[in-house]
């Protein structure tokens, strides 16, 4: 009865549900608040490996800055999914533990377009909408694709997003309106690699 009743509490905060087996240090998130049960990520090899039923974002506490920052990480998609899906990373994470999270994200999915969208309480505002660049790497035959991606956010508040070393979009943002969590997002239905996450804390 006391499971019951701190699970219905859970739910009706709209928390995220913790996913069994989670690397040591991380959060995960789904979208909709859905069941982490169908979510795999875990060390492997130089990175981190993603095997996704729902769409999720994973964190580290420690990943958390203030102000002006550098994250950048090398996305593998090894298979093709059913149909275009999308993985990136996100920043200003702020409240990802309750119903009133935010955060801003830039993804990039097989077809060689990207996004930038901020997500608020489940809701997204679009500041880039789905778009061709030539610097992004299209999935081939098998279903393969391999991206680099980037965002900076100086001290000026300048935030630029980058794939494969080449400015696809950047904005400004008053500055220290980005601080908050920085953490990777992976969409569902989808097998991915990620190496050489890393967040510079400026």
């Amino acid at each position: 009865m006391r499971w019951t009743l701190s699970f219905a509490m859970l739910a009706a905060l709209n928390l995220p549900l913790t996913a069994q087996g989670l690397p040591a240090g991380w959060s995960a998130r789904a979208d909709r608040n859905a069941p982490l049960s169908g979510l795999k990520f875990s060390a492997m090899g130089d990175g981190w490996h993603f095997t996704t039923g729902p769409a999720v974002i994973v964190w580290r506490a420690a990943d958390a800055t203030t102000g002006a920052l550098h994250t950048e990480a090398t996305f593998t998609q090894t298979k093709a999914p059913a149909h275009p899906e999308a993985y990136g990373l996100f920043i200003a994470g702020k409240n990802l533990n309750d119903s009133t999270f935010t955060y801003t994200y830039f993804i990039t999915r097989g077809d060689g377009k990207f996004m930038v969208r901020g997500m608020a309480g489940g809701k997204t505002s679009p500041i880039v909408d789905w778009t061709d660049n030539a610097a992004l790497v299209k999935q081939d035959s098998a279903g393969k694709a391999t991206n680099k991606l980037e965002i900076a956010v100086g001290k000026d508040g300048k935030v630029s997003f980058k794939a494969n070393g080449k400015e696809v979009h950047s904005m400004a943002a008053a500055p220290g309106a980005m601080a908050g969590i920085v953490g990777m997002r992976v969409n569902h239905s989808l097998d991915v690699h990620v190496s050489g996450f890393v967040v510079h804390k400026l």
